[in-house]
């Protein structure tokens, strides 16, 4: 679990749930998120919300699905049964890979009967403008991470990317999750752009739902 901060609120946002794979030296991220089923993960979730308890109530709780998952007919249906158990959290759909046009439009209508929101993660990097265009009407939030761009070492895109989809979320009325916010010159560089929404080593790193602080 990784919590996202609302710094003008100074309180948790919402927390995302990433996959982690225990290992004899520890947890490492899957070679493939398809190893466990869509279905094994919503139990996975469920069970972290039981565990959180209060600390989770009435906030946003995030999770991945890739392209193959995504277009899983039985998807939607373990979504909205997990919904429906862990209310009052919220869930929140990341794509992390484009589907087709109609699958988000179909996702989006439903996710949105339900009262949960289907966002767009890594926006400028694995999702590039030119793949999601015709997807952010449809979207709720967008995710600018920026370790994708120092991990590829194009760092000194920061900057400018994150001006062009800070424009695309006012444009299409998202709200914007700043990720891989590590430093104070990160939080000034959110500043500057209005970004609220941060997540990133410096409130914390990912940890055990049993570590989570109050």
């Amino acid at each position: 679990m990784q919590p996202q901060i609302d710094v003008g609120t100074h309180a948790v946002y919402g927390y995302e749930a990433l996959l982690r794979k225990s290992k004899q030296d520890g947890w490492t991220v899957p070679t493939s998120f398809l190893e466990l089923s869509v279905a094994e993960q919503a139990k996975l979730i469920e069970a972290t919300v039981i565990e959180l308890g209060a600390k989770i109530s009435n906030q946003f709780l995030a999770f991945n699905l890739n392209r193959v998952q995504f277009s899983d007919p039985t998807t939607l249906a373990t979504i909205i049964a997990l919904q429906q158990k862990i209310l009052p959290v919220r869930l929140a759909i990341e794509l992390t890979e484009t589907p087709t046009l109609a699958e988000m439009k179909h996702y989006s209508e439903t996710l949105h009967a339900h009262d949960m929101k289907l966002d767009l993660d890594d926006v400028g990097t694995d999702n590039t403008y030119a793949d999601i265009k015709a997807f952010l009407p449809y979207a709720d939030k967008i995710k600018f991470a920026m370790q994708n761009f120092r991990m590829n070492g194009t760092a000194d895109q920061i900057p400018k990317q994150l001006a062009f989809w800070v424009a695309q979320a006012r444009k299409y009325e998202l709200t914007m999750i700043l990720e891989g916010v590590e430093d104070a010159r990160d939080q000034q560089l959110a500043a500057e752009h209005g970004i609220t929404i941060h997540q990133g080593y410096l409130y914390s790193k990912p940890v055990l739902p049993s570590t989570v602080a109050d």
